[in-house]
């Protein structure tokens, strides 16, 4: 960790790495206690560290962040994907070696390069590994108060993704959910993308369709039209 000093605090970097990272961790906790805290302690270090690294760029890099302000979630989220593919990567590889920049930036690319051959690459990943947070219908019932009954007409009518986990059990990726329902346009979108494992990668995976954006942002921000036509367009034929 960089030891610099800010001008205007005096704070070495690697302590307002620090203080940012104590302050993201409580607030994580309070915020939701179903994150279990290795992971916890991770974010908030990442998040500690990217807010002490753009208090080193020069004044026209930062300016340049503030000009991509409505970016930055959809930017970001493409950030921790690949760093968590690299990382589910060397933890695989058994190897602790330095990761080079660039190759976060090849990570997020696509799995391959057509979708029946990416879902038969999703087929053999761990779902924790690519979907992001998943839950089964007891957590749901209990957190978000949807009915079993309810979830499984859901599931029946396409209206939710559903990733079967081994056997008989399917488990639902928590981003889908707002207000305890699934997000407009999700029926849509899996009409045409009929894989539940190839939907929800594309849904959270940056679009070339929609200029890089993550369809499932969009989708929560009710922008379903958008996302339905970039969706027929991604479709397997």
């Amino acid at each position: 960790m960089n030891r610099f000093q800010t001008q205007s605090t005096g704070i070495r970097q690697d302590e307002f790495a620090d203080m940012v990272a104590e302050r993201v961790e409580r607030a994580l906790a309070h915020y939701d206690e179903a994150i279990n805290k290795p992971t916890m302690v991770s974010v908030a270090k990442i998040a500690g560290s990217i807010a002490s690294a753009v208090t080193l760029l020069s004044p026209k890099h930062q300016r340049a962040i503030d000009a991509i302000h409505a970016d930055l979630p959809g930017l970001a989220s493409k950030f921790v994907r690949a760093l968590a593919a690299e990382a589910a990567r060397r933890s695989e590889a058994g190897t602790a070696t330095s990761l080079p920049a660039a190759s976060l930036v090849d990570i997020d690319g696509p799995v391959s390069s057509s979708p029946r051959s990416q879902s038969d690459d999703l087929e053999s990943m761990l779902i924790e590994d690519w979907a992001g947070r998943v839950a089964g219908s007891t957590y749901l019932e209990e957190n978000l108060r949807i009915a079993r009954s309810t979830l499984h007409r859901w599931q029946r009518r396409g209206e939710v993704v559903a990733l079967r986990k081994g056997g008989r059990k399917h488990v639902f990726p928590l981003a889908q959910f707002v207000d305890g329902r699934p997000v407009a346009g999700l029926r849509e979108v899996l009409s045409l993308i009929s894989n539940p494992r190839l939907a929800w990668l594309w849904l959270t995976r940056p679009s070339a369709q929609l200029d890089g954006r993550i369809p499932i942002d969009l989708l929560r921000q009710d922008q379903v039209d958008d996302v339905v036509l970039a969706a027929r367009a991604f479709a397997p034929d």
